[in-house]
């Protein structure tokens, strides 16, 4: 919905469970599909260069950190979330931490305390300031920057 197109396909397939009952106090790190329906007291950590999707249910709770290519969460996340490619946010979602996206899915019902950080996959290394080529106008008295123009109304 945000972004562009992502890089890498989502996993269908889902490698390993944390069940409903389970509680998990340490990392975890994982490649391909992991799906939390209990309780993880840590980080979740998808390995570096290999496709992760992450699914969290509406009975899940993670208070840690996620960094994860492909984030869809239905559930309570209480720490910054960091995704590469996508994020989705259900409708029973509670996240109480800033989310970094590239692309971004939000449906009604979900809750986010925290700050929305776009990042493109590309990482721009120059900024580059724009300047005033024309002199016509002149800048606005009231204003503290020179460079900021004043523009008539209906202009």
């Amino acid at each position: 919905m945000f972004g562009g197109k992502t890089g890498s396909k989502p996993q269908s397939r889902i490698d390993c469970l944390i069940g409903a009952g389970t509680v998990i106090e340490g990392h975890v790190v994982f490649s391909g599909g992991l799906r939390v329906d209990g309780k993880v007291k840590g980080n979740i950590i998808a390995e570096e260069g290999k496709p992760g999707t992450l699914v969290l249910s509406e009975n899940a709770k993670v208070e840690g950190e996620i960094r994860v290519p492909h984030i869809v969460i239905n559930g309570i996340v209480v720490g910054p979330v960091h995704s590469t490619e996508y994020v989705e946010l259900q409708g029973k979602a509670n996240v109480t931490g800033d989310v970094h996206y590239n692309a971004l899915e939000i449906q009604l019902g979900a809750v986010l305390q925290g700050a929305l950080v776009h990042q493109t996959s590309a990482k721009q290394d120059k900024v580059v300031p724009l300047k005033s080529t024309s002199g016509e106008s002149k800048p606005d008295a009231g204003s503290k920057d020179p460079e900021l123009k004043h523009i008539p109304a209906g202009a």
